[in-house]
């Protein structure tokens, strides 16, 4: 189910620096299959049912292609996984479990136990060589990341990496300062996070925070707003990645459609 892959990068990562080991983990992704959740069918099922009109070398490629995508988003997941768990300088039960109950759903008690123990041993990196050192590792994997995905994907990562920001109930400072500081680093607007944070508040300024809007803006300026966030957010540009990820996209886009509404009843638009 691919995670061999995600250990040998690992074992490349404490040996030879975090860009090697995702450079090692990219290489070597296009090989592994991951089993796509509830449909009983693996991700190379889907794609031949999806392009039964085309060549068997087309659909190869773009079951490679996927399943290239999909391991390098969840090894990215991971990295920055570690280091937004310890953001704010400890290492909370809630935000640990958050990431573990990704796992289990989609991959099974195996991943758990696998992708723990690469957060553990992360941790433990960063104990053993400093603060320094491992924000200038995070630094530049975050930037291998952004010429790797595009962005879509990379929007989707730090979605998650503010849920689990939120774990917990209580975003901390040091939380916030560095999800943005990743978001900047992986090409995206850092304002991005506060958008993030807000989506699935009840509030009306919560809902002017997900459009990056404030109260005063007019109703043109309300539509348009929400009309560029709804084709960057679109579950369908995160297929590639799997339906348990596609979900999670379905649900912050449902999350942006109530903060939408929301704004649209108090203006009676």
């Amino acid at each position: 189910m691919g995670f061999t892959k995600w250990i040998g990068a690992f074992l490349g990562y404490v040996n030879g620096g975090m860009l090697g080991a995702i450079a090692g983990f990219i290489l070597g992704t296009v090989f592994d299959t991951f089993t796509g959740k509830g449909s009983g069918t693996s991700s190379e099922d889907n794609a031949y049912g999806a392009y039964s009109n085309t060549t068997e070398d087309d659909i190869l490629n773009r079951v490679h292609q996927q399943q290239g995508d999909r391991n390098g988003f969840l090894f990215s997941l991971m990295v920055l996984s570690a280091h937004i768990i310890q953001a704010d300088g400890k290492i909370m039960h809630s935000e640990m479990e958050l990431v573990r109950n990704f796992l289990r759903a989609n991959f099974g008690e195996t991943a758990v136990e696998q992708g723990n123990n690469i957060l553990l041993r992360l941790f433990d990196y960063r104990k053993q060589h400093g603060e320094q050192s491992w924000k200038q590792q995070i630094g530049e994997a975050c930037r291998q990341m952004r010429m790797a995905m595009p962005e879509e994907h990379r929007l989707q990562l730090v979605a998650f990496l503010a849920e689990i920001a939120k774990a917990d109930g209580n975003t901390a400072e040091s939380e916030i300062k560095e999800l943005r500081n990743v978001a900047y680093n992986l090409g995206l607007n850092p304002q991005v996070i506060d958008q993030m944070l807000s989506l699935g508040g009840e509030s009306l300024d919560d809902a002017y925070k997900v459009l990056g809007l404030t109260k005063d803006a007019t109703d043109d300026e309300v539509r348009k707003a929400y009309r560029k966030l709804a084709l960057k957010y679109h579950p369908d540009r995160v297929a590639t990645l799997g339906e348990d990820v596609k979900e999670a996209a379905k649900k912050k886009f449902q999350e942006l459609n109530d903060a939408k509404d929301r704004i649209y009843k108090a203006r009676n638009m």
